[in-house]
């Protein structure tokens, strides 16, 4: 498995862990899932690094959010970013 997707699956991994949480309003819960979907499609790494950056960039500041899922999303948001910067 290439590193790339390996580092894909690690990231979905984290995505399923603030998807599974009930605490989390069901609106970021929906963002985080539209995100784990765009990562897991089908084509280039890159493009699907970005498109879920996109998604969850989206909802990174909401008010809404607890505190807990507010840390989990950062650390998301960067993992996103630095497998996006890997060449």
């Amino acid at each position: 498995m290439p590193v790339e997707e390996q580092k894909v699956g690690e990231l979905v991994s984290m995505m399923d862990n603030v998807i599974d949480d009930s605490s989390v309003p069901k609106n970021i819960r929906k963002a985080v899932t539209e995100a784990r979907d765009r990562l897991k499609s089908t084509g280039d790494v890159k493009v699907r690094l970005s498109s879920a950056i996109y998604s969850i960039e989206a909802i990174s500041e909401d008010i809404n959010m607890p505190m807990h899922a507010r840390t989990q999303i950062w650390t998301i948001f960067s993992a996103l970013e630095a497998a996006a910067q890997v060449d």
